[in-house]
């Protein structure tokens, strides 16, 4: 039993830091892209390129939504824990179980479940892209993903032991 949970545990870690090189891949693309768009408006000689925006645009949220999820994960996200500092460490932790469970609702309700129906809604109409032409749904396909990454942390949030748990989010 303790053997196949430091499997499971091994294996989610390595989820985990494919996420995080995707987002780092994603990143670069954005990044390239960026300053193709850029050098291809203005050095002379070179044709503005039409989709270089189209496509920042689509990265930009996917290394958002992905790195929001990661950013959730290692407990780097905001929280305003002025009151819930002032609390007893028992009822922050309370505290904290709440809130994750409010992330968890949330992200389960909006992003997983709304994002499969928006994927689903603009796959079966078909819409594409203005400059790439590429399948609108596909490009939507990050919103529930995340979301099942953000649920995965709430979760590993809720598991973890109090004495694990950084101290910034003691408090929030």
């Amino acid at each position: 039993m303790i053997a196949s949970m430091s499997a499971l545990a091994r294996l989610w870690e390595r989820v985990v830091r494919g996420l995080e090189w995707f987002t780092i891949v994603l990143f670069a693309a954005l990044f390239l892209d960026v300053l193709w768009g850029v050098i291809s408006r203005y050095m002379p000689g070179i044709r503005p390129s039409d989709w270089t925006e189209e496509l920042a645009v689509y990265l930009l949220v996917w290394v958002s939504l992905y790195g929001g999820a990661l950013t959730y994960r290692g407990y780097g996200h905001l929280g305003v824990d002025y009151f819930v500092g002032k609390l007893d460490p028992s009822a922050r932790r309370v505290v904290a179980v709440i809130v994750e469970l409010a992330v968890l609702l949330f992200a389960g309700f909006a992003l997983v479940y709304g994002g499969y129906r928006l994927v689903a809604d603009t796959l079966a109409a078909g819409q594409l892209t203005p400059v790439l032409q590429w399948r609108i749904g596909y490009l939507y396909s990050a919103v529930p993903i995340s979301g099942l990454f953000f649920c995965a942390f709430c979760i590993e949030h809720l598991i973890k032991p109090p004495r694990e748990m950084p101290e910034s989010s003691k408090e929030a």
